[in-house]
């Protein structure tokens, strides 16, 4: 869907069901999954943008940090019909230029499988040598 006008904008007070809508779309959130939880991860990050046309909330990327050291962006997300437009580089620029102008000099994400050059064009590089680890837990 071609969009004309899109807002980018620091607003973590975004309504549990739209964001719920973008983790759906990108395979991030699964029936039975807790949806009281939105809140409480909006909250506790550091920095949420929310990407709208006409008042629609149709992407968002949050940041994690202590806002004085390092900075994680993580859950970039348009929703698929929106998609190849260049909003998700635009969504990724504006966090990691928030974070900049707040005097974070070091800023982090981990890339999914295939989006290594998305995330390299837009200044990202692999920590070589390093490894993202994930703690397994057992249900």
């Amino acid at each position: 869907m071609k969009i004309d006008e899109v807002t980018f904008e620091i607003d973590s007070g975004l309504d549990v069901a739209d964001v719920l809508a973008l983790y759906r779309s990108a395979g991030w959130w699964e029936e039975g999954d807790d949806e009281s939880a939105i809140p409480d991860i909006l909250a506790g990050s550091w920095a949420v943008c929310a990407v709208r046309s006409q008042g629609r909330l149709i992407g968002m990327g949050r940041v994690l940090s202590d806002g004085r050291s390092d900075a994680y962006i993580q859950d970039i997300v348009v929703l698929s019909e929106f998609r190849g437009q260049g909003l998700g580089a635009q969504l990724v620029c504006f966090l990691r230029d928030h974070c900049v102008r707040q005097g974070l000099r070091w800023i982090g994400l981990v890339a999914e499988p295939g989006t290594q050059d998305f995330y390299e064009r837009l200044g990202f590089r692999p920590l070589v040598g390093f490894i993202p680890m994930r703690l397994k837990q057992e249900h």
